[in-house]
């Protein structure tokens, strides 16, 4: 029997979220919802006659804060994202145990949560939000078990959220510290709250002791001698030997899940303990005074608060999810020979893809792969030329993209030419310098290595199967004039010239990047919605 049932927005979200809220209540609940209540012309709670229990949705839904079918019921994200208030001030321990899960008394999010649990992890350039996610799974109807991909898997948002909905997921990356951070975040949800806490205080009773003069095996020497040397670049010679001694306990002291997350919080410390200037995303100098370095102190504040974030979300959760995750480094212009064994299965693609030439992927991350020992120095040029939406570019390659560009062998999109033609004609007529000269050879590399993505998705999905992409527009200057690149609109013309159908796309409100690459946000974001032909 159908009951009546309402349900109650989050107060501070966009309009582009309540968008895709009353999507998500629509398809969970199988009826449209009729607005109840309006404040400041908006409204914000909503019924809906569905036979489905106000219990259930309140599990599923993503920006909706509670559900009231004769009681009120906060829904389980407004929970999760509630963990964050908890720790804010580096709880005890023990009264973490004593406040959660959530009883009476619930301290509810006043604005947007994007960092509750294992999303809390390891600072990451071009990270997108959770809630997208969980939306996306509810409106594809992506049923319980059912498998979700994310071809660019980046920092794990994807995976995390197809976990916590109960389904299984699969995902890629070419850069290997990506796939670290997204395995690690996957996994941690399958941890023991009582193994998190064992290892933790285990560690920094380790670290706050008074010094041994020898210690188990070390860190650093067992990395490739080209790393060494690298990081002795960059590293004061004592400054290395605190952060060898951290990572010696780590592996000396934990294992599995619970040893790679350690290591991931070092990791999120190595630009501040090192000469890198914290907030640039490429790797500059910027000498500091070694007395004013304290690595051990740094990693146990970092290991604290990422500690008691995912303790206080395992402790609400009450449960240890069961992850059904593979996570592998991939190049996404190969997905049907890497997904050869999903091919068919895929209910959903959710992802954020690399944008035209806007962010130095690797070389962000040069300190972490050489220190964790993810991707030899020796390698990372190498890598990073094959890397989508890759700015750096040999002068003999970009004459040779070029040539395949002119030859007009690629069948991409007339749109997508045009730009390339009309920003190549406009830089001809002035003396740039060589970024903005090799620019047109590298939007055709990035927009015919995008339309090879779109044709190995099409090629794996299950018939009917939704896409979901969130992709942000760029611009520059050629000769003089802003030129702006609609990579939205573009993208969904290079989608439809490999048979993939629009289903919507909707442009989403800037947010406001509080991490430490927020001066190298995007102009604009929207979300692409494909959906493969049936």
């Amino acid at each position: 029997m159908n009951k009546l049932i309402t349900c109650r927005m989050k107060p501070y979200i966009q309009p582009f979220e309540r968008t895709l809220a009353l999507q998500e209540l629509e398809v969970l609940a199988r009826a449209t919802p009729q607005p109840t209540m309006a404040i400041d012309e908006e409204p914000e709670c909503f019924q809906v006659r569905s036979n489905k229990p106000g219990q259930a949705l309140a599990r599923e839904l993503a920006f909706w804060e509670a559900v009231c079918d004769g009681r009120t019921i906060h829904t389980t994200q407004s929970l999760r994202e509630s963990t964050v208030n908890v720790v804010r001030n580096g709880i005890p321990l023990d009264d973490l145990m004593a406040q959660l899960p959530f009883k009476n008394e619930i301290s509810l999010p006043n604005r947007r949560c994007l960092r509750y649990g294992t999303h809390g992890l390891h600072e990451y350039r071009g990270k997108f939000f959770p809630q997208l996610v969980r939306s996306f799974i509810n409106i594809a109807k992506i049923p319980i078990g059912g498998l979700v991909a994310d071809p660019f898997c980046g920092s794990g948002t994807t995976g995390v959220e197809a976990i916590l909905a109960n389904r299984r997921t699969i995902g890629m990356d070419l850069n290997p510290l990506s796939v670290f951070m997204a395995r690690t975040k996957c996994q941690l949800l399958g941890v023991k709250y009582s193994d998190m806490e064992e290892a933790y205080l285990q560690v920094r009773t380790q670290l706050l002791a008074p010094r041994n003069k020898t210690r188990g095996d070390y860190w650093v020497s067992k990395l490739s001698q080209v790393d060494q040397d690298y990081l002795k670049i960059w590293f004061d010679a004592a400054i290395l030997d605190e952060l060898d001694l951290i990572a010696t306990c780590i592996s000396e002291r934990t294992k599995g899940a619970i040893h790679d997350f350690m290591l991931l919080c070092l990791s999120n410390v190595l630009r501040q303990v090192s000469w890198q200037k914290v907030d640039d995303l490429r790797v500059r100098r910027e000498l500091k005074a070694v007395d004013e370095i304290d690595p051990i102190k740094e990693f146990l504040e970092e290991l604290g608060r990422s500690v008691r974030l995912v303790l206080a979300f395992l402790r609400q959760e009450g449960r240890v999810a069961s992850v059904n995750a593979e996570i592998s480094e991939g190049d996404s212009r190969q997905i049907s020979k890497r997904w050869e064994k999903w091919a068919g299965k895929i209910d959903a693609a959710i992802t954020s893809p690399p944008y035209a030439t806007a962010l130095p992927y690797l070389d962000t991350d040069r300190l972490s792969l050489c220190f964790l020992g993810l991707l030899p120095r020796d390698k990372h040029r190498a890598l990073d030329h094959e890397m989508i939406g890759n700015r750096e570019i040999a002068d003999a390659v970009r004459k040779r993209y070029w040539q395949e560009f002119s030859a007009k062998n690629h069948d991409l999109p007339s749109s997508v030419c045009d730009l390339i033609s009309k920003i190549q004609r406009l830089n001809l007529k002035a003396n740039v310098g060589f970024r903005r000269r090799n620019l047109p050879s590298l939007l055709f590399k990035y927009f015919y290595d995008m339309k090879k993505v779109f044709a190995e998705l099409d090629a794996v999905l299950k018939p009917g199967a939704s896409a979901f992409f969130v992709v942000g527009n760029n611009h520059t200057i050629a000769g003089g004039q802003r030129v702006d690149i609609e990579t939205v609109e573009l993208l969904q013309d290079v989608a439809k010239s490999v048979g993939l159908e629009i289903v919507e796309t909707i442009a989403m409100d800037m947010l406001i990047s509080r991490d430490i690459f927020r001066k190298n946000a995007i102009d604009s974001e929207s979300i692409l919605h494909f959906r493969r032909r049936s």
